[in-house]
């Protein structure tokens, strides 16, 4: 007797040579390629830091012109001594044309005011009252730009980076030049210049939510030369005292920006001209370093976005299970299974 199964397998390779099988599927496409972009776009917090230097502070104006004029916009501001004025007038929405009009109309008489008993000290009240009128009233928490004003407080020496209250208040405790200005007395604690702990605040721009952080640095280097007039030798003995310090916090920074006003006095108001052109200078210098630097932060934060999204992307849904359907009771695998084996 001959065995059914040789005749089932002759006849179904007879049908299929005949091509009176079942239609071949059609080949399925490619699997799709997901893509290692993140879908919302990538941007970039740009703070910007601004260093104490007296008279020399005239040159951040200088340099936030030509960041603006370039495309970068910063977003959050931090300021340490003369530049907590600058930085306040800007973080309050000031045009940055406003302020160097400002700057250029200042009389250096409105913002000084000399105790009669307080050792020959400026008492700083005319400056905190210049600067609230020049920021309308605005506190530090109403700023238009996230705001700090960074001081020391004379007690412990410690840094402290004011983001809430009396803006004025706030510029002239951070511009209280130890043996310039008196201390000021904000509630249980008595203020000095910001510089002697912070002499660029990159660390409080930090703070702020800045991702890519340009520092600018205004400060007088030691170079062998005794300065001639008391403030001068206060500033640079300030200068000594917070150099190391500053260097280290500079190390946070992603750019640094140094205007060429060595030569310009600490109390040398009269060359602010001078000043806001050194700092255009300094900061068109630097562009090709900026640009570059942040694209790298950007494709740096591109990359990661990328990477989390991947993460928290579902997993797709597992396959269902072959099942033989094939002719024959099975004895050939279908389709669908010979697709999955592939």
């Amino acid at each position: 007797m001959i065995s059914p199964r040789p005749l089932a397998l002759g006849f179904a390779l007879a049908v299929l040579a005949a091509g009176c099988g079942q239609p071949t599927k059609p080949t399925p496409p490619p699997p799709t390629v997901k893509p290692t972009t993140p879908s919302k776009p990538v941007k970039i917090k740009i703070g910007l830091a601004l260093g104490g230097g007296a008279a020399k502070g005239f040159a951040h104006i200088g340099v936030i012109k030509m960041l603006e004029a370039n495309g970068f916009k910063p977003e959050v501001v931090s300021g340490t001594s003369a530049g907590s004025v600058v930085g306040a007038l800007y973080a309050s929405g000031m045009d940055v044309f406003q302020m160097q009009k400002n700057a250029v109309a200042l009389d250096e008489a409105s913002i000084r005011d000399v105790g009669l008993f307080g050792g020959g000290l400026v008492k700083g009240q005319k400056l905190q009252d210049y600067v609230n009128s020049m920021v309308g009233g605005r506190t530090l928490e109403k700023m238009k730009l996230p705001f700090a004003a960074v001081a020391t407080t004379l007690q412990d020496g410690k840094r402290i980076v004011f983001t809430r209250g009396n803006t004025g208040q706030a510029v002239r405790a951070s511009c209280s030049i130890p043996g310039v200005f008196e201390p000021v007395k904000i509630g249980q604690f008595h203020y000095i210049d910001g510089g002697v702990v912070s002499p660029v605040p990159v660390d409080a721009a930090r703070q702020l939510g800045a991702e890519f952080v340009i520092a600018v640095d205004i400060s007088s280097k030691a170079a062998g030369r005794t300065p001639e007039s008391l403030l001068g030798v206060v500033n640079q003995s300030i200068m000594i005292m917070g150099q190391k310090l500053g260097e280290q916090e500079m190390t946070r920074a992603d750019v640094i920006i140094r205007p060429s006003v060595n030569d310009i006095g600490a109390a040398d108001f009269e060359q602010r001209g001078t000043a806001i052109l050194e700092g255009e200078r300094a900061a068109l210098a630097a562009m090709p370093q900026i640009r570059a630097k942040f694209a790298e932060a950007r494709e740096k934060k591109r990359l990661a976005m990328a990477a989390a999204e991947a993460r928290n992307r579902p997993a797709p849904p597992p396959k269902p299970k072959c099942e033989k359907k094939g002719m024959f009771g099975g004895l050939f695998g279908d389709d669908d299974c010979e697709d999955e084996k592939r």
